[in-house]
């Protein structure tokens, strides 16, 4: 069983949470708090301010447990796939959006990863086309990261 759910976690796309909240001193801080005392372990984060509101969006190394801790909580959240790819260094950042750009794929946003298992640089999109996207990256050999990559 436990291979199973480990199995599908391999082709499952990376998800990404955007929590929404009013723009207070704290905020970011007291999420994760919260994800730490869970164990939750935060892979990605972005943070837009507006002067009434915030969007702060993450990459958790387990969703399910997010999920569940932020319904716990309250959190007004959304979730979504992002598609995720791997970097050898700063140089791919451009052959990745040459490609997008050439397949004309719009990147809505994207943000770095704070770690990786492995050590290598990730990088979080949320793009226009999700599976064209991929499919566009995976024919150039950029590595495109699955939730099970991503797991610690």
């Amino acid at each position: 069983m436990e291979a199973d759910v480990a199995q599908s976690r391999e082709k499952e796309p990376v998800l990404q949470f955007s929590v929404f909240s009013d723009n207070k001193v704290g905020r970011l801080n007291d999420l994760i708090q919260r994800f730490g005392h869970k164990g939750i372990h935060i892979m990605a984060l972005s943070q837009l301010d507006s002067t009434e509101c915030t969007i702060m969006r993450f990459i958790p190394d387990y969703p399910e447990e997010a999920r569940q801790m932020l319904k716990e909580c309250s959190y007004a959240f959304s979730e979504c796939p992002v598609l995720a790819v791997e970097m050898n260094s700063e140089a791919d950042l451009k052959f990745i959006t040459s490609a997008l750009l050439e397949a004309e794929i719009n990147i809505h946003y994207l943000y770095p990863f704070i770690t990786r298992p492995n050590g290598r640089c990730g990088l979080a999109m949320n793009v226009e086309d999700y599976e064209f996207a991929e499919s566009v990256l995976h024919a150039r050999q950029v590595r495109c990261l699955s939730r099970g990559d991503i797991a610690r």
